[in-house]
């Protein structure tokens, strides 16, 4: 199964995890217009408490965030981080690349883990759920360290020279998944093969 069923796979589980007081919609893959985790959830999840909003992180699907918006996905994210990811954007769109967005950036514990329930659900194996989702207490999205690139040409542009910028592509089946690993202009280590996997 490729990378954008399994995150489909994940959001359609999660759509009727009624017992994990979880609802979530369909999902388009990372060749959509979004990917990551959450994989553009088509309604808002609710956990068993309160729906996901904005001061969880969410990003509502086809609403991929300008990086200069001013949200908690993004204002949550570690300075140095943000700061790298807007001036590669902007490098990116001078290149030709018709739009960066951000997709998911800071995450709160809750929003984690829905995710990780949705997978593991899916997975009915926490191991296998691993190599997809971390769980709250192992996610780079949680600690503000991780941000989730869109769309798909953008994703691409930043596997190739997000280098420059110290932003290097962590798990080599999230083409989407940025993390400041290196100083700019340093070589990106090998991404790890998924994330169950972590440096």
């Amino acid at each position: 199964m490729g990378a954008s069923r399994r995150f489909a796979a994940i959001a359609a589980v999660a759509a009727v995890l009624v017992s994990g007081g979880c609802a979530v919609g369909t999902a388009q893959g990372p060749t959509g217009d979004a990917g990551g985790e959450e994989a553009a959830m088509s309604r808002t999840p609710v956990t068993r408490f309160t729906p996901l909003t904005e001061d969880d992180g969410y990003v509502p699907e086809g609403e991929g965030l300008d990086v200069d918006a001013d949200v908690p996905a993004l204002t949550r994210l570690d300075a140095d981080l943000l700061a790298a990811v807007r001036e590669a954007a902007e490098a990116a769109e001078a290149a030709g690349v018709e739009e960066v967005v951000v997709i998911s950036g800071w995450r709160s514990e809750r929003y984690q883990e829905f995710l990780w329930d949705a997978a593991v659900d899916l997975y009915a194996s926490e191991e296998e759920a691993r190599r997809w989702v971390a769980s709250p207490e192992g996610s780079a999205h949680v600690t503000g360290e991780a941000v989730d690139i869109g769309r798909t040409e953008a994703a691409y542009w930043f596997s190739r020279f997000g280098a420059e910028y110290g932003l290097c592509q962590t798990y080599a089946n999230e083409v989407w998944h940025y993390e400041s690993v290196v100083e700019p202009g340093e070589e990106c280590p090998l991404p790890a093969d998924d994330a169950s996997v972590r440096r």
